[in-house]
């Protein structure tokens, strides 16, 4: 069963708000199994103002933000209840990678594919694209932890 979720939706489980919340909209949600996710980026993000003004890239490290948060997502309409009082930490990025920029305009597309889970430490494989073109990727971990 596919789950979509709105930002209203969203903000019911992430604690981040604007201009930290990088996940606007899941278009595709299996618990359990995988999660695809959108960013729309525009010109008004408040990074741009200094990366960098003549020539507006997003981050790197904003990039993994939005896939980690994404993961937060998936695991929580994988654990439903589960994860109920709990807050949801990132503990861990490996084999990070990072292929063309991402400007202003672009659509980021988060695929969030879960590998496992083991005492509260979740693992993802996750990878990000625009337009069909391969963006970033990298190997997530987060930690639930009570609040």
């Amino acid at each position: 069963m596919s789950i979509k979720l709105d930002i209203l939706q969203i903000q019911e489980f992430l604690p981040h708000r604007y201009p930290f919340l990088l996940v606007d909209k899941v278009v595709e949600c299996i618990p359990g199994v995988s999660l695809l996710g959108v960013k729309n980026v525009t010109y008004n993000e408040p990074f741009f103002q200094g990366h960098f003004p003549q020539k507006p890239i997003m981050p790197g490290v904003l990039i993994l933000e939005a896939m980690a948060q994404a993961t937060g997502l998936l695991a929580s309409e994988t654990a439903g209840d589960e994860l109920e009082g709990m807050i949801y930490y990132l503990v861990g990025i490996d084999k990070a990678k990072f292929k063309r920029p991402v400007v202003p305009g672009d659509q980021l597309m988060l695929h969030v594919n879960f590998v496992k889970s083991k005492r509260n430490i979740w693992a993802f494989d996750c990878h990000s694209e625009v337009d069909g073109e391969f963006v970033a990727s990298a190997e997530i971990r987060c930690a639930a932890v009570v609040d």
